[in-house]
């Protein structure tokens, strides 16, 4: 759908320069959106290698297994069809860690990773399991404490208080967290049941 509602916004933005005679707002459009779109990932490189290196720093220090296991018993709950002891549970609370400090970046290849090994524990490949669904919610919510992305590029566009955005943030996240785990527990309770397989109506 996604690219369908990009595909129209391009295609009604040339139809509209061509209905003007105007194809140079069209070039120059597209050259300085790349040139900005350049720019913006070299500014954003120094703070995500900052933060990067602050989280190899916590792991080597122990920091970050501390927080997973702070986070297992959230985890556990979460995912209570996951095994403790498998390996997606890792994954899981690694792409969990990384959301929380900001780095997208970081957290998608874990999430990616724990797909794979939840896929592994599910009995039908053609269906997602109630853990896929709760980690999609997660991940799409995105629980934040430091919005490290988001400061990278208010820095870059000289914002002079860029850790400003924190609290909002926090508070948007929190609420959007909470919402997503609801509506995920409500329409798992209708659709599987407690060993997470689709009710018999549903099949």
């Amino acid at each position: 759908m996604i690219n369908w509602i990009w595909f129209f916004m391009i295609f009604s933005g040339v139809v509209a320069a061509a209905a003007q005679g105007r194809f140079d707002l069209v070039t120059n459009a597209a050259l300085n959106g790349a040139k900005d779109a350049v720019a913006v990932c070299i500014g954003l490189i120094s703070i995500l290698v900052f933060w990067l290196g602050m989280m190899r720093i916590a792991q080597d220090a122990g920091l970050l297994e501390k927080l997973a296991r702070l986070l297992g018993p959230v985890a556990r709950f979460l995912f209570p069809t996951v095994p403790p002891e498998h390996p997606a549970m890792g994954y899981i609370l690694s792409n969990m860690s990384a959301n929380l400090f900001g780095l997208g970046n970081a957290a998608t290849p874990m999430g990616l990773k724990a797909m794979e090994e939840l896929q592994k524990l599910n009995p039908d490949p053609k269906t997602a399991t109630p853990a896929m669904c709760t980690l999609l919610a997660l991940n799409t919510s995105g629980l934040t404490l430091i919005p490290t992305t988001i400061i990278g590029i208010r820095l870059k566009y000289g914002s002079l208080e860029p850790t400003e955005i924190i609290g909002p943030t926090l508070l948007a996240t929190m609420i959007a967290t909470s919402m997503a785990v609801l509506l995920d527990r409500y329409y798992q309770n209708k659709t599987f049941d407690r060993s997470g397989m689709l009710k018999p109506h549903l099949k």
